[in-house]
C-alpha cells in the first residue's frame, strides 16, 4: 500500500478527530481544511472521511457491539476515529481487500496511538472481518 494512500488514511483520521473534538460536522472539518492552504486534503482524504460520516451510525454499533470489554465512549477518541476508517473500509470499500483495511488500520494506529492500539484495532477490526457477510447490510 502506498505511503500517499496511508498519509490519506492518516488525514482522514485527523478530520474524524477533529470532527469529534471539537463538535463540528465532517463536512465543516474538510470545508475549513480545504481553505488552508498547509497540509493540503486529498480528494482520498475526503471521500473516505465523508463515507465514514456517513456509515457513522452503523459502524458505532458494531463496534460497541463486537468491542470486548469496552464500551465505545470509554476508547480513547483516536482509537474509536480509527477503528470507524478500519470498519468502513472492511465493511463497505469494495476496493480495499479486507486484509489491506485491517493492515492500514493497525499500521495508522502504531503511528497515532498508544503502545496497545495497534493489538485492539486488529483484534476488534479481525471479529468484524468474521462476521462480515451479515454485517455490511
Amino acid at each position: 500500500m502506498s505511503g500517499a494512500r496511508r498519509k490519506a488514511r492518516r488525514r482522514a483520521i485527523e478530520v474524524l478527530y477533529e470532527a469529534e473534538l471539537r463538535g463540528a460536522t465532517v463536512p465543516k472539518v474538510i470545508e475549513r481544511r480545504r481553505a488552508q492552504p498547509e497540509p493540503p486534503i486529498n480528494e482520498f482524504t475526503e471521500q473516505l472521511a465523508a463515507a465514514v460520516d456517513e456509515h457513522r451510525g452503523r459502524i458505532d454499533a458494531l463496534l460497541d457491539e463486537y468491542a470486548i470489554g469496552w464500551t465505545l465512549e470509554r476508547m480513547p477518541v483516536v482509537d474509536r476515529n480509527i477503528l470507524r476508517m478500519g470498519a468502513y473500509e472492511l465493511l463497505w470499500a469494495d476496493d480495499i481487500p479486507d486484509g489491506v483495511a485491517i493492515a492500514e488500520a493497525v499500521a495508522v494506529a502504531k503511528e497515532l496511538s498508544t503502545e496497545e492500539s495497534p493489538t485492539f484495532v486488529n483484534g476488534l477490526l479481525s471479529r468484524l472481518m468474521e462476521n462480515k457477510a451479515r454485517l455490511a447490510l
